[in-house]
């Protein structure tokens, strides 16, 4: 499924970003769907903030799977430069926490003479707006009149020495791997516009169906065999969540809602919809499938050649 969403403001989004980085920023910290790390990381972030210390924070983590957040923040924690923390945004002390992430991320910088500058940054519906609430309440601050910096921008005192700038949420134009727009549209990351429900709602079934069996037996009694089909199974549920029309027809659009809705909320239980290994296999299998495309265009190119 291709996912492609890239409104005018993404770009302002961008610009301001940059000009930012140019203006100074110590330490990047980029908000993260604990349930989809991976597919919730902007590639587009990361080129242009690109050579600063970086840190990952592992949002709604009380909806991940505790083993699998494990594994993201070894694997985030082993990069370069890089931190990684896995975080419920209501809880006691954070801001503390994260001024101290930071502080040991740039030991060079502090004080009033020279405070540590923070960017964060997260892809839209990733819960950053609550984080920033969480973490200054009454004490944000817009800062829409400074030079070269977007009226929607935000400067917020973190601490005494410890300033964060907010931009707003940023997609990037063209999702290049068909499993992380399946796992943005699971999460609720982009906009019901930009995808199909049942098509998400079918890929999410056969994903709990491998690894989360237990989530579709507790939350819909259902146990399906392996020879039952995605689809069928889908029909089940929309029959016990009493998604039918009438006539006994099952009504499937509304069943996948029902399945989103159940992921999103948490009633299916601790779900995370990737590993560090899956990704990383994904990610090569997109690259040798673009290799591919590549080489038969070129196969193409060469057959129109006039021969010599």
């Amino acid at each position: 499924m291709t996912i492609q969403w890239f409104p005018g403001h993404m770009h302002k989004t961008r610009g301001a970003i940059r000009e930012r980085m140019k203006s100074g920023i110590d330490v990047v910290i980029e908000l993260l769907d604990a349930r989809v790390p991976a597919s919730s990381a902007n590639p587009l972030l990361a080129e242009l903030t690109q050579g600063r210390a970086a840190l990952k924070l592992l949002n709604k983590q009380d909806l991940a799977d505790p083993e699998r957040t494990a594994a993201w923040l070894a694997h985030y924690n082993a990069q370069a430069n890089t931190q990684a923390l896995a975080i419920d945004q209501g809880s006691k002390g954070l801001a503390r926490t994260l001024a101290q992430s930071c502080r040991s991320l740039a030991p060079l910088r502090g004080g009033l003479a020279k405070p540590l500058r923070v960017l964060v940054c997260g892809i839209p519906n990733v819960g950053k707006s609550t984080l920033i609430n969480t973490l200054v309440g009454k004490r944000a601050a817009k800062t829409g009149d400074e030079p070269g910096i977007t009226k929607t921008e935000q400067k917020i005192v973190l601490d005494k020495d410890v300033y964060l700038f907010d931009t707003p949420g940023m997609l990037w134009p063209k999702i290049e791997l068909p499993q992380a727009g399946i796992n943005l549209a699971a999460s609720g990351a982009v906009g019901r516009n930009a995808f199909e429900e049942e098509v998400v709602a079918l890929e999410l079934l056969a994903y709990l169906r491998r690894h989360y069996p237990q989530a579709l037996a507790q939350r819909y009694q259902l146990s399906p065999t392996e020879q039952e089909a995605d689809g069928e199974v889908l029909q089940a549920l929309g029959r016990r969540r009493g998604a039918v029309l009438s006539g006994g027809v099952v009504n499937t659009q509304k069943a996948a809602e029902i399945l989103l809705a159940d992921l999103r909320s948490g009633q299916l239980g601790r779900v995370t919809l990737e590993t560090p290994e899956e990704f990383a296999q994904w990610r090569q299998a997109a690259a040798d499938a673009a290799a591919q495309r590549e080489a038969e265009r070129e196969a193409q190119r060469a057959a129109r050649r006039p021969q010599r």
